[in-house]
């Protein structure tokens, strides 16, 4: 990486001929204060030099504070749809932030959180993944994300910070298709200076997401991006040895060309849960009751019912469970009448049904 540019999470230099960093990620909430940073801390001790935690609500945010003080790790806060809980994020001392700056609502939004980010000298990640391209980009492949719609899809969200002279970025481009996660990254290797985070999304069940992230990452890395050509050839040699364990000859040579059955992604579970929503509404038409749904209440019932495993299985009897009974409960009670609107959200790890 000695051609881009370096930014400094927490003292953790990445890009511009500084060694690989790695990133790993908490699986809890920070609201779980000491669970999360016992995660985070033995996440250090095995080699994550920076740690990546989600920041769904106000909640979280403001618990990052107290996380951050119990943790020896930088901390990236992974940001959606609140610009706010950016902004929190940075005030509670968080080392860099993952956002979308295209859903993160209006423009002077973005403008508060570079303003801050700037102020503060946290660094910003671009996240983009293949299952949440914008559509004109989808459109213009038949529907279908393509490497090139990443990489597009990168450079406008790059294109809303550099216009507010916001350059400590950093890129990704994710998807759990492993050929068209490599190809993303050569073709943004080639049209940009600012450092790359490489990285298989959804990349499934231990064994299996093993493998994907080391014929991703690993080819990226022996083509000498998302490196600073100091890796050392015991290293490639590993990476090379690791994927002869596991594949024969004609299958490395041709990883580009390999179609992968994948399971769902965690996008594609939140599309499932609208369709649920929606037929849901149709069995309330009788009785007039328009039913809504946060943002959030999705994000957590996706979250909630999503298995690696099972993939969305589990989605159908977790609408029975915690959305259609509750709301049969509500309507034999006389809470929710007919003609109203009702929404659903989610506050204290529960959804709630709220009369609008």
């Amino acid at each position: 990486m000695n051609h881009t540019r370096q930014v400094n999470v927490g003292g953790v230099r990445i890009g511009g001929g500084a060694p690989i960093a790695i990133q790993s990620m908490s699986t809890f909430s920070p609201t779980d204060t000491a669970r999360a940073a016992a995660q985070i801390n033995a996440l250090g001790a095995a080699g994550a030099d920076i740690v990546r935690v989600a920041v769904p609500d106000k909640k979280a945010a403001e618990a990052l504070r107290d996380l951050r003080a119990l943790t020896e790790v930088p901390i990236v806060a992974d940001i959606h749809f609140d610009y706010r809980l950016a902004l929190t994020a940075m005030e509670a001392g968080v080392d860099g932030l993952r956002i979308n700056p295209g859903n993160i609502g209006r423009r002077e939004n973005v403008v508060k959180v570079v303003e801050m980010a700037r102020q503060t000298g946290t660094p910003i990640r671009i996240g983009i993944n293949a299952g949440s391209l914008p559509q004109d980009l989808l459109d213009a492949a038949g529907g279908h994300p393509t490497a090139e719609g990443m990489v597009e899809g990168a450079l406008r969200h790059v294109r809303i910070l550099e216009e507010e002279n916001f350059r400590d970025i950093v890129i990704s481009v994710k998807s759990s298709d492993v050929p068209m996660m490599v190809r993303a990254n050569r073709i943004l290797a080639e049209q940009t200076e600012y450092p790359l985070h490489l990285g298989v999304t959804e990349a499934g069940t231990e064994y299996r997401g093993t493998v994907k992230s080391a014929i991703g990452i690993g080819a990226l890395l022996l083509d000498g991006i998302g490196e600073d050509g100091s890796l050392k050839e015991g290293a490639r040699e590993a990476v090379m040895e690791e994927l002869r364990r596991h594949f024969r000859p004609e299958f490395l040579n041709r990883v580009d060309e390999t179609v992968l059955f994948l399971p769902l992604r965690r996008d594609q579970v939140t599309r499932i849960v609208d369709l649920q929503m929606d037929r849901l509404r149709k069995r309330l038409e009788e009785r007039k009751i328009t039913l809504g749904i946060t943002d959030a209440a999705r994000e957590f019932i996706a979250g909630e019912a999503y298995d690696p495993v099972y993939g969305a299985r589990p989605l159908k009897r977790y609408m029975q469970q915690y959305v259609e009974t509750p709301l049969a409960r509500e309507l034999v009670s006389g809470r929710i009448l007919d003609g109203q609107t009702v929404q659903i959200d989610v506050r204290d790890g529960e959804l709630v049904f709220q009369n609008a």
